[in-house]
């Protein structure tokens, strides 16, 4: 049987202020804004090219606002998405990669899977990670 995620659950303490960063700062595509019923809205959006949302909202979930910790979008280029992000105002780490004695700048030499990275935050300290997977195949 298949079970796909497909919906996770952030919390923010601003939800016009996360859905603008979301929409205009990380590139996500809104899928759903809408009041869910008394004194409740869920706003759920998704990174480009990914089959998981995030949803964040008024009475939508009890987790506090930034305790969202290491959400990772996995992307084929680490430069390239670093500086789009960048490009639309997001303050993006440098990235680096995982050495032969620890981390080490930039990305991985040989491009390799799961060694290179960068994060940034949302608003309110929800953090992403950038890892790149697959590079040159897109």
């Amino acid at each position: 049987m298949e079970m796909k995620l497909e919906l996770v659950l952030i919390g923010v303490s601003d939800v016009d202020r996360a859905k603008d960063f979301y929409l205009k700062q990380a590139g996500f595509d809104l899928l759903v804004d809408t009041p869910i019923g008394e004194g409740k809205r869920i706003v759920q959006l998704t990174p480009p090219g990914s089959a998981c949302s995030i949803g964040f909202g008024d009475g939508v979930t009890g987790a506090d606002p930034g305790s969202a910790q290491g959400l990772h979008l996995v992307v084929a280029d680490i430069v390239a998405a670093r500086a789009g992000l960048v490009q639309r105002g997001v303050t993006v780490s440098e990235v680096k990669h995982v050495g032969e004695s620890g981390w080490a700048p930039g990305p991985h030499p040989d491009r390799a899977n799961y060694q290179s990275f960068a994060d940034f935050t949302d608003p309110d300290g929800n953090i992403w990670i950038l890892q790149e997977v697959d590079h040159g195949k897109n």
